[in-house]
């Protein structure tokens, strides 16, 4: 027997008709999130791997030397609005080390970096970095996601959202972190922020199991684990037919299918005996104090190698002197981290150039601030977001190449000054973004990564 449908029913049916192909279209895209895209134009890299020195590098002390300093040893300052993070300024410090002219370029590199100095003419060093903050939190969101902000998401993040992965059975954004701890602000620096939860970064770890809880309990089999899966993922499937704007929901079905697939694939990556003796003594891996970042440069080489987008390597954890953070005993601060950090990076671009991964990765050394400077506590240095410098390395990246320049006492850029969004909208370049039109909408806007700013810092471009 036939009766009219009420207008509630009206309603409600045609909706049914017309969001029922909404979601079918929903469900496609949503079937892998990582899924290969193409970028806006051709891309010169592929994959990039971040070392992220933690705590704030001194730039005076490494990569851009300022003889000035030693002429003005125990003067003040000529500089007034100065406002450091902790204690009252001290007087003028130089460098407790010397620096030399390597390479082609001449370039000039302190004794802390010998290693990392024979490979200028393949790098390019910017002097005139600067940021927003002078805080450790706010700073490192700066330099991972753009804003000093908490809740956006990281580079790796917009990466992996704007590109996906070539490796559907690791992740497409991993994040090793010290052995000493993490970076202030945690899990934040290495988020998906608004965006799914598919392009959060995963951390690794270079002892046991790269991953806690990977592999099933001891009484579970493989074919009794993939009827489990198939199971919840029915289940979850149709739980999000009825609710389909629930991202995370179809994020954690491909989360547990990518947990299933890397159960094989990621112990065979970080797997380090698979490698040769003579590449294990390059990268230090069997001595101190290079043992543990030796292990993570050699583990990122082999994650790129197989198509992992983007890997950060954090040198430095927890605080003060296990960090970079030298607010005092300079000396001893930076000379155990670059002890620890310099045979390794010099070998990992060693070896991506012998296995001709150097023209389609980039390498970026940076941490999220420099020092200052002037003393504090006689002997360290404080924060300085004025001025310091970051480096490249790679594909697309213009070797033995030196841009802008600090004051003549290394307190602030002043030529040719780079912020960290001209850095994010160079390092989208190179993978074929333009950092313009890679946007997320977000509570009622297009975010970016670069947010409202960026240019390119051509003067770095081959």
């Amino acid at each position: 027997m036939s009766r009219y449908w009420s207008r509630r029913e009206l309603f409600n049916r045609c909706g049914g008709g017309i969001g029922s192909l909404a979601l079918a279209n929903l469900l496609q895209a949503n079937e892998n999130p990582l899924a290969l895209k193409q970028p806006h134009f051709p891309a010169k890299i592929k994959s990039v791997i971040s070392i992220f020195c933690y705590g704030g590098v001194s730039h005076i002390d490494t990569f851009d030397p300022k003889p000035l300093l030693l002429e003005r040893q125990g003067e003040a300052l000529p500089e007034k609005d100065l406002k450091p993070s902790q204690g009252t300024p001290g007087a003028i410090m130089a460098s407790p080390w010397t620096f030399k002219k390597y390479g082609q370029s001449g370039m000039d590199v302190s004794t802390l970096f010998p290693h990392v100095a024979q490979h200028v003419d393949s790098l390019a060093f910017i002097r005139s970095m600067h940021t927003l903050s002078n805080d450790h939190a706010p700073a490192l969101f700066q330099m991972n996601t753009g804003s000093i902000l908490l809740g956006h998401p990281s580079m790796g993040s917009w990466l992996t959202y704007g590109l996906g992965t070539e490796n559907q059975n690791l992740p497409a954004f991993i994040v090793f972190t010290d052995h000493r701890g993490g970076p202030i602000g945690g899990a934040p620096n290495w988020n998906n922020g608004y965006m799914p939860a598919a392009f959060q970064g995963t951390q690794f770890r270079s002892t046991g199991d790269p991953i806690v809880d990977l592999k099933p309990r001891g009484d579970t089999s493989r074919e009794r684990q993939r009827r489990w899966l198939d199971l919840l993922g029915k289940l979850n499937q149709e739980h999000l037919a009825q609710y389909p704007e629930e991202s995370e929901l179809s994020a954690r079905i491909n989360s547990y299918e990518l947990a299933y697939r890397m159960q094989v694939s990621a112990p065979e990556a970080v797997d380090l005996g698979r490698e040769s003796a003579a590449t294990r003594q390059l990268y230090g891996v069997d001595e101190d104090p290079t043992q543990y970042f030796g292990k993570q440069c050699l583990m990122a080489r082999r994650l790129v190698e197989r198509g992992v987008r983007f890997v950060q390597l954090y040198s430095g954890g927890g605080n003060f002197q296990d960090s970079w953070d030298a607010h005092w005993d300079i000396k001893a601060n930076h000379e155990m981290h670059c002890g620890e950090t310099d045979k390794p990076i010099a070998a990992l671009i060693t070896d991506l150039k012998s296995r001709g991964l150097w023209d389609s990765t980039l390498l970026i050394w940076h941490g999220e601030f420099g020092r200052l400077p002037i003393s504090q506590r006689l002997d360290g240095r404080d924060h300085n977001p004025y001025g310091f410098t970051v480096w490249l390395g790679g594909g697309g990246i213009k070797g033995g190449t030196v841009v802008g320049a600090t004051d003549e006492f290394g307190l602030r850029a002043t030529e040719s000054k780079k912020s960290v969004n001209d850095l994010h909208a160079t390092i989208l370049h190179l993978f074929g973004l333009d950092h313009t039109k890679l946007t997320y909408y977000y509570n009622g806007r297009n975010m970016r990564l670069t947010d409202v700013s960026g240019e390119l810092i051509r003067e770095v471009l081959a």
